[in-house]
């Protein structure tokens, strides 16, 4: 039986993933558990699964960490949202567990610094974001394997089809109208903004080693295709899948092994098209300014992390207008100085970025 410390129990994904080990009670145990927030819901998980950890962050923030390094877990499953997320993995990676990484901003923001502490103390990181699930599938679980390039899949967000001229007037409930994901409210603006996609590639280039100029996106309208990898000899795999995250969430528990999901299988009785569409840098700001991010290094996609958070939560409150977050993170990211990534700055970058943004805001 494998044993699982789960952080980020109450979010969207760690309600997913107590789902499954309901579903296969033989097979995994929850022994710890950490969430941030939502003390009712987390009585009844700790209530339900009866962790001998149990901890929330907004009421002992140091008590929850321990959630990282429980000496127990066979697996840690970082399903934190947000910066916050970065120092779990950073515990769990230091004590050498095996982190199942649901949480983009450790490697958009700890970058290869996240890599080599893994790699010093004999840690595997399994991806979780359904990207970057569908590239490892593609490799056959090899991260060595002989690539071209990478080919990341985008739906496109609530805005995929409106024209640039009205974005300036859509509302927090547009964006969240999400034409095939069912996500989190902030993980679904950076959908719309396409900024999620920008860490994705900064993502893909720091957990697979691969160069940006071999990291390509594409428009997949329906989200069945999920990425693909183009091998040396140019011959291309594609992992599909009905949009759900059940299967990444799932696979990253029973790696190296596959179990029956409770997910819709593909019906290829039924006729369906997949269609693709160019993603173009200039038509979404924020994925270019995200992309210019990964490519200049050091602190820059930690800067542009916080920016966002604070940006997009001015956006859902009503405080700014849509277009006006690309604006934020620019003023952010020319306020910042290039510095290389030492993982115990980042918590300084963090907030000054937090406070940078907050006073374009407060012009605005």
């Amino acid at each position: 039986m494998k044993k699982i410390s789960l952080i980020g129990s109450t979010g969207s994904i760690g309600r997913q993933v107590i789902e499954i080990v309901k579903r296969y009670p033989d097979e995994y145990k929850i022994v710890a558990l950490a969430a941030s927030s939502n003390r009712e819901l987390f009585n009844r998980q700790v209530e339900e699964l009866g962790p001998d950890f149990s901890a929330l962050a907004c009421e002992d923030k140091e008590k929850a960490l321990c959630a990282a390094d429980y000496s127990a877990a066979d697996l840690v499953f970082n399903a934190a949202g947000g910066f916050a997320g970065l120092e779990y993995s950073v515990r769990a990676l230091g004590a050498g567990k095996t982190l199942a990484l649901a949480n983009k901003e450790t490697l958009v923001c700890g970058g290869s610094e996240i890599m080599r502490l893994a790699a010093a103390n004999g840690a595997e990181i399994l991806p979780v974001d359904s990207e970057h699930s569908a590239l490892w599938q593609c490799m056959h679980f090899d991260k060595t394997a002989q690539i071209r390039r990478l080919i990341i899949t985008a739906s496109g967000g609530a805005f995929r089809d409106v024209p640039r001229e009205e974005l300036k007037h859509v509302t927090p409930e547009q964006a969240l109208a999400h034409p095939t994901w069912k996500m989190g409210r902030k993980i679904t603006v950076d959908s719309a903004t396409l900024v999620n996609k920008g860490y994705e590639v900064i993502e893909a280039h720091v957990l697979f080693g691969t160069a940006y100029e071999n990291i390509g996106t594409v428009i997949q309208p329906q989200s069945v295709i999920h990425s693909l990898v183009e091998f040396t000899d140019c011959s291309v795999l594609a992992q599909m899948s009905y949009p759900t995250m059940l299967v990444p969430i799932q696979l990253a528990l029973s790696y190296p092994e596959r179990l029956a999901a409770a997910v819709e299988p593909m019906d290829f009785g039924k006729a369906f098209s997949l269609d693709f569409r160019p993603l173009s840098r200039a038509d979404y700001p924020c994925f270019d300014l995200a992309l210019k991010c990964g490519e200049a290094g050091g602190i820059m996609p930690c800067a542009l992390n916080a920016a966002d958070e604070v940006a997009v939560a001015a956006f859902l409150s009503g405080r700014i207008a849509f277009t006006d977050i690309s604006a934020v993170l620019d003023g952010v990211l020319q306020a910042t100085p290039a510095c290389a990534v030492e993982l115990g700055l980042l918590s300084e970058v963090d907030r000054a970025a937090r406070d940078r943004a907050q006073k374009i805001i407060d012009r605005l």
